[in-house]
């Protein structure tokens, strides 16, 4: 038996070291108004802003293991937009943390939503396959 057929069997298979959920930089997110104070605003022009990245990548809770995703934000601001450095911060801060597909759709649909107070928003990730299994996953808020 090699070394590896004996860790497995003793339950030692190799697994790489995550983060947990405190790791996500929620306090590096900013915000700039929709509307301008100045004679150049846009009022009665409502807009939908839709931002995508293929460069999502939380990783395996069990393993450790990337889990590369294509992610789309979609939404109808009402106040503010997220500014995109910080959201570019925000999401590196997932690299190493472990957390299922579901789960972290829906985390940056919370933390969005609680930054922003939109009146809907919609992200959505397209997980690449892995294991033969290919995940979408959406998670949808609409103001009440």
């Amino acid at each position: 038996m090699t070394d590896l057929q004996e860790k497995r069997a003793e339950g030692m298979a190799r697994r790489y070291d995550v983060r947990g959920l405190d790791a996500i930089d929620v306090a590096v997110l900013d915000t700039f108004p929709v509307a301008r104070e100045d004679a150049h605003s846009y009022p009665g022009q409502p807009i939908e802003v839709v931002i995508r990245t293929d460069e999502f990548s939380p990783v395996c809770p069990w393993s450790g293991l990337p889990d590369f995703g294509e992610l789309e934000i979609r939404y109808l601001p009402s106040e503010r937009c997220v500014e995109l450095k910080s959201l570019k911060y925000y999401l590196t801060s997932y690299r190493l943390v472990g957390i299922y597909h579901e789960h972290a759709t829906r985390r940056v649909l919370a933390d969005l939503v609680a930054l922003l107070d939109p009146l809907t928003m919609t992200v959505r990730c397209d997980y690449g396959l892995r294991g033969g299994l290919h995940t979408v996953v959406t998670a949808q808020y609409a103001r009440p």
